[in-house]
């Protein structure tokens, strides 16, 4: 009986925790790590911890506007286009005449309700620059010339894409619109 009671007093000192409490004690006294949520199947921007009211994650494009380009995947695949926005936070881009999506706008007092068809966005993974002369898709290299300017380039080709040329002609049709 003595024997008994012992060991009924040894168990009562050990302390049960429910799973999920801040710490776990153990037969000796350490105190065990505990574990949060599993990580896995979980996307990486609901792992990664991030301020509250943190600006959007930008990310590097291949692509700018103006560039054209050959979509490689998808149900546009093999069709020639040219970029007219960026999405630098999903990656994504549009290119003109191509993804066509059917947007219902709503009917007013005025004006009947109608289907318009608008350029939907494409990964930019699925897009690859695409060279006019030489009608073939490459990938993009980046390269430094003689003066100093960083510019992209074709490896394909070797074409350079970036000229000041085009670029005064993207920012005049970008502001007359």
């Amino acid at each position: 009986m003595a024997g008994m009671a012992a060991l009924q007093g040894a168990m009562a000192s050990l302390s049960i925790s429910t799973p999920g409490a801040a710490s776990v004690s153990s037969f000796w006294g350490n105190q065990l790590p505990t574990f949060s949520a599993p990580s896995y199947g979980l996307k990486r921007w609901e792992r990664k911890k991030c301020k509250p009211n943190s600006l959007p994650v930008l990310h590097k494009m291949h692509v700018r506007i103006g560039d054209t380009v050959q979509v490689i995947a998808g149900r546009e695949k093999g069709k020639v286009g040219e970029v007219t926005r960026l999405f630098k936070h999903n990656s994504t881009v549009i290119v003109k005449d191509l993804n066509l999506k059917s947007k219902h706008k709503k009917g007013t007092d005025d004006e009947p309700g109608e289907i318009v068809m608008i350029e939907g966005p494409i990964h930019s993974s699925n897009v690859m620059l695409y060279s006019k002369e030489k009608s073939v898709a490459s990938r993009v290299g980046h390269k430094f010339l003689e003066d100093g300017t960083k510019v992209r380039y074709l490896v394909k080709t070797g074409e350079i894409i970036d000229s000041v040329e085009k670029w005064v002609q993207v920012f005049k049709e970008g502001s007359s619109e």
